[in-house]
């Protein structure tokens, strides 16, 4: 028992020197991007002869996607705040968010060949630009740094979410890139735990290993080095 309670009490004493930042990581990467426009490669959907501002609506909608995705799909770690921090952005942020929807409405209508057609390709834009932020490598450090912007959206002054959405989109692109893991410590990391095989056949009706279907019963595993 003293052996344990040491343990645990290291593992206390080494998160309370962490950074508030690290749910998952002693130290997670660091993710950096230079500001966009918002009409580069890889940051969204591509709006063909879309004027300045109708590419600055769309990196503000994308901004605002991706922190819904994140309120979506990062509630597993609640000290995120994803959920809080994405409602209270809607509400500070409301005017310029529809400002940027209707721009891209209008940018629709003005490309499509018919209003039916504008409504479709407003559709079709809406989904691709939510599904951009589904990872499943990078979820981790997309919901860290998704949950940093959302953070600092709740505090950006009204009317000024597209220079946030343009300051750090890039960096949280780069986060969708696949899984980083722990930076502090190379060789750390998750290790499944080794089970015996839990099928029937492996074991009689008084709960016994049959060593003749499945083999030498190796448990518990030898401690590791």
């Amino acid at each position: 028992m003293l052996g344990k309670a040491l343990i645990l009490g290291g593992l206390i004493v080494g998160l309370a020197t962490a950074p508030a930042s690290a749910q998952f990581y002693l130290k997670s990467k660091a993710f950096s991007g230079d500001p966009v426009r918002g009409d580069e490669p890889g940051i969204g959907p591509s709006l063909p002869g879309a004027t300045p501002a109708e590419v600055r609506a769309s990196l503000v909608w994308n901004m605002r996607a991706a922190l819904n995705v994140a309120a979506l799909s990062c509630q597993f770690e609640p000290t995120l705040l994803t959920v809080p921090n994405y409602n209270a952005m809607l509400v500070d942020h409301r005017v310029e968010l529809k400002n940027a929807f209707d721009t891209l409405n209008k940018y629709f209508a003005r490309t499509a060949k018919t209003k039916p057609a504008g409504q479709t390709a407003l559709d079709q834009f809406g989904t691709r630009t939510y599904s951009s932020f589904v990872t499943v490598g990078g979820q981790l450090s997309f919901c860290q740094t998704a949950a940093s912007i959302g953070r600092d959206a709740v505090f950006q002054p009204r009317g000024e979410f597209g220079s946030l959405a343009a300051n750090r989109m890039a960096e949280l692109r780069q986060t969708l890139i696949g899984s980083f893991g722990e930076q502090a410590l190379s060789r750390m990391g998750y290790v499944p735990p080794r089970l015996p095989r839990l099928d029937p056949v492996c074991w009689s009706k008084k709960g016994e290993w049959v060593a003749k279907k499945c083999g030498p019963l190796v448990w518990p595993p030898a401690a590791a080095a």
